[in-house]
């Protein structure tokens, strides 16, 4: 599912095509703002959205076989309810 699919799966809660994109960009534009602030987003019965950090690592190129440092970085990830599992099972 993209996002028309999905405008067009919330398009008879909401009322028209255009609330229902106005809706999906509010919400992936928050989840992203509390993301960036280092905050977690939860919904109930559906999952935690989060920001992990790796560390910085050594690597090593696949072509040259010279040892490289693989910067530390910030990874968002999405952790889903113990309902949602459930109900996708």
């Amino acid at each position: 599912m993209n996002k028309t699919d999905f405008i067009e799966a919330i398009e008879p809660i909401v009322g028209s095509k255009k609330a229902a994109s106005a809706f999906i960009d509010s919400l992936t534009k928050n989840i992203t703002t509390a993301l960036q602030n280092g905050e977690e987003v939860r919904l109930s019965n559906f999952g935690i959205f989060k920001v992990n950090k790796r560390k910085e690592r050594t690597g090593v190129n696949p072509r040259t076989g010279e040892k490289i440092k693989i910067p530390a970085k910030k990874i968002p990830v999405f952790s889903p309810s113990k309902s949602l599992k459930e109900a996708v099972n």
